[in-house]
């Protein structure tokens, strides 16, 4: 049976899906772009953007039950390979010792 998982911590769904979906559990999370809980896109740069993101899905994980550390794969979608660096960074600091698999694409 799946269980379907929203929050007010992150932005809701603006669209026919979920912001999670856990099924024989293993939460499915879907992707996040940089919008605060009310919907506003985030001001500034790709680092502010990154970390509205990765707190976006920390707030999902959260309500799944779940964490940062429990994360088998993210893919990160860029619209400049040249912001890699700086999103690496941010990013970092969400997954620590052992990170999940990953794809950064453009």
């Amino acid at each position: 049976m799946k269980q379907i998982i929203s929050t007010v911590q992150a932005p809701q769904a603006i669209g026919p899906y979920s912001q999670a979906v856990i099924y024989n559990g293993i939460a499915y999370l879907s992707g996040q772009i940089p919008l605060d809980a009310a919907g506003t896109l985030v001001e500034g740069g790709i680092e502010q953007q990154a970390v509205q993101v990765l707190s976006n899905l920390g707030a999902v994980l959260d309500a799944c039950g779940s964490s940062f550390d429990m994360v088998l794969k993210t893919t990160i979608f860029l619209k400049d390979m040249n912001d890699f660096a700086k999103v690496n960074e941010v990013y970092s600091r969400y997954f620590g010792v052992n990170p999940p698999a990953r794809a950064t694409v453009q």
